[in-house]
C-alpha cells in the first residue's frame, strides 16, 4: 500500500472546509492524512478546531510589505512538515508567482463558483446578478494566475428566485463540504493529475 499523501491545509477563518477534510482524512482507506494547518491570521477560528485534532498549526502573519518573504516562511515551514499537497480552504492571500511555481500540481483550492464563470470575489452576489440557473463550487489546481488552474472537480446548486447572496452561500458551502474531500482523494490516489493548460 502506498503511503498517505502529507497534507497542510491553509486557512485565514472558520475553516469548515479543513474541518471536513480532518473528518475525511480519519478514514482508514483515505489517501491523505492532515499533518498540519497554516493560517495567516492569528484569530482564524480553525487554528483551535486543529489543535483540539492534535494537528500541527503554524500563523504567518501576511501584513508584511514583503510578499516573498512571507512566501519563503511558509515554503520552509511546508519543507520542515514534509509536505506532499496543499488545500486552500478560504485562505484570503495570493500566493506568489515563485512559490505557485515550485509547488505546482501539488496545491488544489476550492472556489466559490463554477469556474471559469466569476473567478474572484462576491461571486454569490454575481451569479445572481447575471440571472444564471444555477451556480455551485469548483476545486481546482492552483496556478500563478488566479482561479485559473485546471479543474477537478465542479458541483452544480440551482438558484432560486427568492435566493439572496447569504441564501445561496449556505447552499453552495454544503456542496463545498461534499466536494472537496471527495476532490483531494482524486488528487491525493493519483486518479487526477496536473496538467498544464
Amino acid at each position: 500500500m502506498n503511503a498517505k499523501k502529507r497534507v497542510v491545509i491553509f486557512i485565514s477563518g472558520r475553516g469548515s472546509n479543513m474541518e471536513k477534510l480532518i473528518e475525511a482524512a480519519k478514514h482508514p482507506k483515505y489517501s491523505s492524512e492532515i499533518i498540519g494547518v497554516i493560517s495567516n491570521k492569528a484569530d482564524a477560528k480553525g487554528i483551535e478546531f486543529a489543535k483540539k485534532q492534535g494537528i500541527k498549526t503554524a500563523i504567518i502573519a501576511s501584513r508584511q510589505k514583503d510578499k516573498k518573504a512571507v512566501d519563503l516562511t511558509i515554503d520552509k515551514q511546508l519543507l520542515e512538515w514534509d509536505t506532499d499537497l496543499i488545500c486552500l480552504a478560504g485562505y484570503m492571500r495570493i500566493l506568489g508567482e515563485d512559490f505557485c511555481e515550485k509547488w505546482e500540481g501539488k496545491i488544489i483550492n476550492i472556489h466559490p463558483s463554477l469556474l471559469p464563470q466569476f473567478k474572484g470575489l462576491d461571486t454569490h452576489q454575481r451569479a445572481i446578478n447575471a440571472q444564471n440557473s444555477e451556480h455551485g463550487c469548483t476545486v481546482h489546481f492552483v496556478t500563478a494566475k488566479m482561479d485559473d488552474g485546471p479543474n477537478i472537480g465542479q458541483i452544480a446548486v440551482p438558484i432560486k428566485l427568492s435566493d439572496t447572496a447569504q441564501t445561496l452561500s449556505e447552499r453552495v458551502l454544503i456542496a463545498e463540504h461534499n466536494l472537496y474531500p471527495w476532490a483531494l482523494e482524486q488528487v491525493a490516489s493519483e486518479q487526477v493529475t496536473f496538467e498544464k493548460k
